[in-house]
């Protein structure tokens, strides 16, 4: 009996990829099955890895990029995104636009908390969230592996962490933003205006005008901010969120 052995090559991921194969496949070395005609990017994702995950690939020691039809018999490896990983810019632009998808809605408060210019929707669906990011510029900060692996979508990254602190961490890691603290509205992600107390004493309780002299308001929403009752909590947040960004910004890469 004839027996047809399909031709294969090795792909060899770096650990940092490794969480999104599946557990009964989650090994460094694989072999993959390989005809000439796929291309080195719908192979990666075959294994479960969502491209904008991947780092620099090469062939034998040869850089390659995801377009490139890897021949049987090659040896493939792949690197996780390097970080910080740099963003595309605009002019004046020095940090980084982000939308998040719906379940990173903590994540989202978070960030705007930092400065960072962050669009969130708890009821966008996935195609008006790849519209959004392409028109605006934004990175799409998601934990779907399948919205990743739209073809449409320009730049996107998978959050690591189930805790919004964790999440928080990997996020400034990955990108190491440019952060200005309280300057925006973290209800609607408008930029934070000061506004005299005088201005708006009328809507403010008594206790509130007592204790509090420095004010802010939303230029888009309205919404009003002070140093309230969860000050020292908010403040601990961009202590640690400063203090990791140092250590990224001196420390080898």
């Amino acid at each position: 009996m004839l027996i047809v052995v399909e031709p294969e090559l090795t792909i060899r991921l770096a650990d940092e990829l490794l969480m999104f194969l599946p557990a009964a496949r989650r090994a460094r070395v694989s072999r993959v099955a390989c005809g000439g005609t796929s291309t080195l990017g719908h192979l990666v994702e075959s294994l479960g890895v969502p491209l904008p995950e991947a780092g620099p690939m090469t062939i034998g020691g040869e850089p390659a990029d995801p377009a490139t039809r890897p021949a049987a018999g090659a040896d493939v490896r792949v690197d996780a995104v390097p970080r910080p990983q740099p963003v595309p810019l605009e002019p004046g632009q020095d940090a980084p636009r982000f939308v998040l998808d719906v379940h990173l809605g903590t994540l989202a408060r978070r960030m705007r908390l930092l400065g960072l210019d962050t669009a969130y929707h708890n009821d966008m669906d996935d195609p008006a969230l790849v519209v959004q990011a392409n028109e605006e510029g934004r990175v799409l900060l998601t934990q779907d592996r399948g919205l990743l692996r739209r073809r449409a979508l320009w730049f996107g990254a998978y959050v690591r962490g189930s805790r919004p602190d964790d999440q928080l961490r990997d996020v400034l890691d990955r990108f190491a933003p440019v952060l200005r603290p309280w300057t925006r509205c973290t209800a609607c992600n408008g930029e934070l205006v000061p506004v005299d107390k005088q201005e708006i004493e009328k809507h403010l309780e008594a206790g509130t005008r007592r204790s509090y002299d420095v004010y802010g308001r939303c230029a888009d929403c309205g919404q009003l901010y002070w140093r309230g009752a969860h000050g020292g909590h908010l403040e601990r947040i961009v202590e640690d969120a400063t203090r990791l960004l140092g250590s990224v910004q001196e420390g080898p890469r």
